[in-house]
């Protein structure tokens, strides 16, 4: 009977634990997961007009930029932090020194009508870039002049540099054009050519058709590059519609006529954002608008002082120039390399608006209100008082007059002086003709972040170094970066080189403007990141997508619970 209790405890006890087991198992549910498929067609308003889909010429109409970006690949291409990736060419390396480099391009690269990319076809490129019938600006032609061109095989070549020069690879993102098909037209003759009007490039799409209507070109008809060398796109038609302004894309939009805006300008943008169904992305532009002063100029010594910039700084209301003037389409700048760069320094001081720590500034540099009376500060009879040149447009005139009623409440004035565009840069900055200027400091497509041009001591006198700042210490940094191969160390350079600008502040960062798209929600996978240019918005895409399937996915799922 011993022996048999046992028996019946262990069966007792086993069917507690199946009964166990069986209570904690779940039960697995079945569910299905959208994933992006081939398929729909996507059509997008673009703001502006066709000239000629070739990237030879492009460099003036963004409109056909936008076109060129999804036909055309680049040797390289640049993500968002400004960073090089692979394009046409799958790999690249330097010489130690940095005047040589070696590209390999994709061995499964091919035009959309068939034939290999080869070396051949970047050789004949760079000499149609350097050809008096390109439209690239001159000291683009000047770069490609002075280089060395080596090919060693069909999908290898050499490029020399006559001295190191980081921010080489900016200029290796060119649209690659095919030699087999263009060979034959001089250069020259290359604007009138039938391959203007029926590209054949390399990129995610090639051109289907154009859409005309009374014998204007009014849209062209893109279709998926089944051998694109990376992923094929989704989406299987992108149609874009030409159209003479925002307002008019954006009233396409509304009559359902298109399903993306390729520019949202103030105009439209508060109807645009309450549209229920569109999705608007706005990223920052490669441009800061800024104050140039003249650190240069006897007629205003006090300028020289780099406590009295700082001041003018901190006397400048930035918020309201955003927010009201320039409806919120712009975020504040701090310094002189732009925000989303890899040399970008997060920790760079930066300056709030504060009118009496300006005041005090003024004060403890000697600049008080005269005894005698008045509004402007003055010190040893010289009194804060300057000139500011501005562009004549409503904008610009706007903002300068901001300034002007900012800089009177702490003691300055100035007296505004209206340029058109092209006086302010011939006539007042490129001579040093001027006291202060409001100004745009314009870098599309170059993401290297080499701000040389702009703030070095050699470019003081004929260049671009406007403000005749004459700092060695920032001088040095950025001769050293110009010519380190290695990101970090340019990283560590630039930041030091943010450091000192913003310490002595040549002049007044005031915004960098920002550039507003609308896609519909229908679109799935868009995303947003800084621009170089504004055909940047269409980088990635590959990845969007209007059509889905469902995936099958096992998920286990907790038993429900019964009530007590």
């Amino acid at each position: 009977m011993k022996k048999l209790r046992w028996q019946i405890l262990v069966v007792a006890v086993t069917i507690v634990i199946v009964a166990l087991l069986l209570l904690s198992q779940q039960p697995v549910s079945v569910i299905t997961l959208p994933e992006a498929a081939p398929g729909g067609i996507y059509t997008e308003a673009l703001v502006g007009s066709m000239g000629r889909l070739n990237p030879m010429l492009d460099w003036n109409n963004s409109a056909d930029r936008d076109v060129d970006r999804l036909i055309f690949s680049g040797l390289i291409r640049f993500d968002s932090r400004g960073l090089p990736q692979p394009d046409l060419a799958d790999s690249w390396g330097a010489s130690a020194d940095g005047t040589i480099y070696y590209f390999s391009i994709r061995p499964n690269a091919v035009w959309h009508d068939g034939q290999p990319v080869t070396s051949d076809d970047v050789l004949f490129t760079i000499e149609m870039i350097k050809s008096a019938g390109s439209l690239f600006p001159q000291d683009v032609k000047d770069l490609w002049s002075q280089v060395e061109i080596k090919r060693l095989d069909d999908k290898t070549f050499q490029i020399k540099l006559p001295e190191p020069f980081a921010p080489f690879l900016d200029y290796a993102t060119f649209g690659v054009l095919p030699k087999h098909l263009l060979e034959s037209i001089p250069a020259d003759q290359l604007a009138t050519a039938e391959f203007n009007l029926n590209p054949v490039g390399t990129g995610p799409y090639k051109f289907d058709r154009l859409l005309t209507s009374g014998g204007q070109i009014t849209g062209v008809v893109l279709v998926p590059n089944p051998d694109y060398f990376i992923q094929p796109p989704f989406i299987e038609q992108v149609v874009f519609r030409y159209y003479p302004s925002s307002a008019a894309a954006f009233e396409a939009y509304q009559q359902g006529e298109v399903l993306g805006i390729s520019q949202i300008t103030n105009d439209v943008l508060e109807q645009a954002l309450m549209e229920p169904t569109l999705s608007v992305y706005t990223s920052r532009l490669p441009q800061m608008g800024l104050v140039f002063l003249n650190n240069n100029n006897p007629n205003v010594p006090f300028l020289q002082n780099a406590a009295v910039r700082r001041a003018l700084l901190l006397g400048v209301n930035r918020n309201i120039i955003v927010s009201h003037i320039l409806k919120g389409q712009a975020v504040i700048a701090n310094g002189p390399i732009l925000p989303g760069s890899w040399a970008y320094y997060d920790e760079i001081e930066t300056f709030e608006y504060d009118p009496d720590a300006a005041t005090a500034l003024l004060k403890q540099e000697g600049y008080v209100i005269p005894a005698g009376g008045g509004d402007v500060r003055a010190k040893d009879g010289q009194f804060l008082t300057f000139t500011l040149v501005h562009p004549d447009d409503a904008l610009h005139t706007q903002i300068a007059q901001a300034v002007q009623s900012d800089w009177a409440l702490i003691g300055v004035r100035i007296d505004l002086q209206a340029a058109t565009y092209d006086s302010l840069v011939n006539d007042f900055l490129t001579p040093r003709n001027y006291q202060a200027a409001l100004a745009d400091l314009n870098t599309s497509r170059t993401p290297d972040p080499d701000p040389y041009l702009f703030w070095h001591q050699s470019e003081a006198t004929g260049g671009q170094n406007y403000s005749q700042w004459d700092n060695r210490t920032a001088s040095e940094f950025l001769e050293t970066a110009r010519t380190a191969a290695d990101f970090s160390e340019r990283a560590r350079l630039y930041r030091n080189f943010q450091v000192v600008f913003t310490k002595d502040m040549p002049s007044l960062p005031l915004y960098y403007p920002v550039y507003s798209y609308g896609v519909d929600v229908q679109v799935q996978g868009v995303q947003v990141a800084p621009m170089y240019d504004v055909s940047d918005r269409l980088a990635l895409i590959t990845e969007w997508y209007l059509v889905t399937r469902r995936t099958l996915e096992e998920q286990a799922t907790s038993a429900p619970t019964t009530a007590p």
